[in-house]
């Protein structure tokens, strides 16, 4: 069977994230969306989204097709139900299509689709979803938990070094050239896992669920408060709390992050801060990019969302519920705006537009510190972000 990912319409909730990447590649738990789904689905997918990302993540059709909804994790008997859909069925809920299994002439690649005649499943499985950016630091502790599961059955875990201090070392697992010595783990409070080759410096405190993805670092002496992730390739030293770090990006020095999304090729510059209550205990309001304005989000607890390529200066400071476009630069002392648009340089003293010639040569840089080629298709997608985001940059 053909199975394809498609955004469907949280997309445009989920930006800044989603501006560089299909609702799939997000991470929550320990792994992305759509790794979730391929290990479950025991085969590759391809993907249905914004056609300025389609040479990147690219449809594959096939006679016969199953498409899935980017934005839904997958369970056993999720994938059960939707494997027995039949040709012109669809599963659902009251509110979402979560997946359909349709011919090749029904589908063409700007992701119409006629179902006409289609027939509804209303599915019996509970599963999570994500709706809205906060969703992904809310949900992430139920997601770890799903994922240690997944990914540790049947398997053992590489030894605990003697030198650590650990809580249930039986929701501990370490994978192979991971490295942990002279810390401090506890597990009581939910699984922690460390990926491949990632590392665990002396005097750190992790409390989980917590996950720690491939060639990650916690720098020395950090303080890591699950429901955490830290995606792979990343560094990050200083306080963490119920925040998601998708990968490639660094938070390597002292400074507090909670409940809060860093996209991939970020960077917090020393003692960055943000807030994560009001001093008011008010729900916290979270610009909305569809409605153009700041919505509730029904959460006392929400931080920082920030999207790919955006980096701060030494000690910045961000309020409650602040959301942070794409390859923007921010930097200075005093609170900063709690909307930052995309391809925006500067802080509280003003902001003028970085520049799009510039802001590739810096991508080209840091692409190449990892061996990566920061290539025309990526150059591409960033001019697409730099177009599409324009009109944020007058508001």
């Amino acid at each position: 069977m053909n199975y394809i990912l498609f955004d469907d319409q949280s997309r445009n909730n989920l930006l800044p994230l989603t501006f560089m990447r299909p609702v799939a590649e997000i991470r929550i738990g320990i792994l992305t969306i759509r790794e979730k789904w391929e290990h479950y689905l025991k085969t590759k997918t391809s993907t249905l989204t914004e056609s300025y990302l389609s040479a990147k993540f690219p449809i594959v059709k096939e006679k016969t097709n199953i498409l899935i909804n980017g934005s839904v994790l997958p369970t056993p008997q999720l994938v059960k139900e939707i494997n027995n859909l039949k040709p012109n069925q669809t599963l659902v809920t009251a509110d979402t299509i979560i997946a359909l299994n349709i011919n090749e002439e029904d589908l063409d690649d700007t992701g119409d689709m006629d179902i006409t005649g289609i027939d509804e499943i209303e599915t019996v499985t509970e599963f999570l979803k994500i709706n809205e950016s906060w969703d992904i630091f809310r949900l992430n502790g139920e997601a770890i938990k799903d994922d240690f599961k997944m990914l540790t059955k049947g398997r053992k875990s590489q030894p605990i070094s003697d030198t650590n201090r650990v809580g249930s070392s039986e929701n501990v697992f370490i994978e192979k050239g991971a490295k942990v010595e002279f810390a401090i783990l506890n597990a009581s409070t939910g699984p922690i896992y460390i990926g491949k080759d990632a590392e665990v410096m002396e005097g750190s405190v992790i409390r989980g669920p917590f996950a720690l993805c491939e060639h990650s670092t916690i720098k020395m002496a950090a303080k890591i408060y699950g429901p955490t992730t830290i995606g792979p390739w990343s560094k990050v030293g200083g306080e963490v709390n119920n925040s998601v770090i998708f990968g490639y990006s660094n938070k390597a020095h002292d400074g507090f992050l909670g409940n809060s999304v860093i996209a991939e090729w970020c960077n917090l510059g020393a003692d960055t801060n943000n807030s994560n209550l009001k001093n008011s205990y008010d729900n916290v309001k979270l610009w909305s990019y569809p409605q153009s304005t700041f919505v509730d989000t029904g959460l006392q607890f929400c931080g920082l969302i920030m999207g790919d390529h955006s980096k701060t200066g030494i000690n910045t400071m961000f309020n409650t519920g602040t959301v942070v476009g794409v390859n923007s630069n921010v930097f200075g002392s005093g609170f900063q705006r709690n909307f930052i648009p995309s391809f925006s340089w500067g802080g509280t003293a003003g902001f003028h537009i970085y520049d799009i010639k510039k802001a590739m040569k810096v991508a080209t840089a840091v692409f190449a510190r990892r061996n990566i080629d920061f290539n025309e298709m990526e150059q591409d997608i960033m001019a697409n972000v730099f177009d599409l985001t324009a009109r944020n940059r007058y508001l």
